[in-house]
């Protein structure tokens, strides 16, 4: 079972399965903005949509706090201009 957590310490979401890293969203925090860099899974868990849910994770948080993102990142840009779900946290 992934688990996909926020952790703040290291500008992130991960994906783990039980101890191991199966995949992370980073960002930068930029002028007040978060810029999303990276989003990268492991290609032994590809096809599960865990690059999705390490995005949606990282616009919940970024929601709750009241802070924009720049989608930096090619999947995260096309994830965002896919999903009206990401309007209100994408600084465009």
């Amino acid at each position: 079972m992934i688990k996909i957590v926020y952790e703040e310490q290291n500008l992130r979401t991960a994906a783990y399965d039980g101890d191991k890293l199966a995949g992370q969203c980073t960002y930068v925090v930029r002028d007040g903005l978060w810029e999303l860099e990276h989003t990268i899974v492991d290609p032994a868990y590809g096809g599960q949509g865990i690059a999705g849910k390490l995005v949606q994770e990282l616009a919940a948080q970024a929601r709750e706090r009241g802070i924009k993102i720049v989608p930096v990142c090619s999947y995260a840009l096309k994830t965002f201009e896919k999903n009206a779900e990401y309007a209100d946290v994408w600084a465009k």
